[in-house]
């Protein structure tokens, strides 16, 4: 197992809004950084957490299968959520992403998110 570090890239998510990468591959796994509900060709959050909390998603999604791995590889997920009186709806929303074996999961109510986003997701996958 190698000891180096690759970046992944995709334009099918968001880029970076600072100084780090969309996801880098490391040891085995495939570290995603928080994907905020953003429509990575407009730009522009959907309006709504349910709405966000799928296309955080799927920017998930997208940054895995770049990287070569997939949903189904995720072993660790952290959500955050602006409002914990959220968690119904963005937690039936994740449901439909994953199946049994599900992620390990922690789920976090913040006071902020970037971009005044409604929910983050980023996780932790097996590589290829």
């Amino acid at each position: 197992m190698s000891n180096t570090k690759k970046p992944i890239v995709t334009d099918q998510a968001p880029s970076a809004i600072g100084p780090y990468s969309q996801a880098v591959a490391a040891g085995g796994f495939i570290f995603a950084s928080g994907q905020l509900g953003l429509d990575p060709v407009t730009g522009e959050f959907p309006s709504g957490v349910e709405a966000q909390a799928k296309q955080s998603l799927e920017n998930v999604r997208a940054l895995l299968e770049a990287a070569g791995s997939s949903l189904d590889r995720v072993v660790k997920a952290t959500v955050f959520l602006k409002d914990m009186n959220d968690f119904a709806a963005a937690n039936a929303v994740y449901g439909t992403f994953f199946v049994e074996p599900f992620p390990a999961r922690s789920t976090i109510e913040v006071a902020r998110l970037p971009k005044d986003a409604l929910i983050e997701i980023e996780v932790i996958a097996l590589a290829d």
